[in-house]
Order: C-alpha cells, then sequence, then structure tokens
C-alpha cells in the first residue's frame, strides 16, 4: 500500500509491503487555500486587460490544466449546470458549469490555452 504523509511542512510518500516500509520520495508541502490564491491574479495577468473591460462574475479555473473545449460565446445566455468550459487536467476532462442563471460578457480563454488554479474562464453578467 502507498501513503502520503505530511509532517512538519514535508510530505514523504511510503509504500508498506509485508510489514516493510520503504520511502519513496520525500517533498516539500505546499500550504493549503492561502498561496493560491495570490497566484491567481498573477496567472490572469495576460487577460487582464480585457477582463477589465467587461464588468461582471468571473467563473475561474479550480485546477491548472489546459482548455479542450470552449462551450459559449459572448452574449449567450446559460442556464444553471450549463457546461461553459471543458479542462483536461492530469489525463482527465472538467467540465466547469455555470454557477447561476446569466448571460456570458465575454469568453476570456481559447482551445489549447493552458490556466492555472484561480485564472478566470468566462465572465459572466
Amino acid at each position: 500500500m502507498k501513503y502520503k504523509v505530511t509532517l512538519k511542512g514535508k510530505t514523504y510518500e511510503v509504500e508498506v509491503e509485508q510489514g516493510e516500509a520503504i520511502l519513496l520520495d520525500e517533498y516539500e508541502a505546499i500550504a493549503p487555500a492561502a498561496p493560491a490564491a495570490p497566484a491567481a491574479p498573477v496567472a490572469a495577468a495576460p487577460a487582464a486587460p480585457a477582463a477589465a473591460a467587461v464588468a461582471g462574475e468571473q467563473v475561474a479555473s479550480p485546477m491548472p490544466g489546459t482548455i479542450v473545449k470552449v462551450n459559449v460565446k459572448a452574449g449567450q445566455a446559460v442556464k444553471s449546470g450549463e457546461v461553459l468550459i471543458v479542462l483536461e487536467a492530469m489525463k482527465m476532462e472538467n467540465e466547469i458549469m455555470a454557477p447561476h442563471d446569466a448571460t456570458v460578457a465575454q469568453v476570456l480563454v481559447d482551445v489549447g490555452s493552458k490556466v492555472d488554479t484561480g485564472s478566470a474562464l468566462v465572465v459572466l453578467g
């Protein structure tokens, strides 16, 4: 069995077989949500001038990945739960959905774009 254990800021990946533990990897632990928030505006910086032109609610990327599909365009009405963007992360496609009924004010990404956690994808009006 493989386990990841975080102790005093370091994460250890350990494999245990028949009473014997083997250290597979050791690395610095990443702090939970606090450092990710400051990184988000930096990641969104290339889209900032366009985002500033349109006011509204930004739908952000929940994880880093690559945009594989954009299902909406500016001016389009969307319903709650409708898929706006498909994001590939770790070989899995993740659907980014509308949080509520709204109109798409602006699409900030294109197919093939690389995004970080917290990067703005779509602005809803």
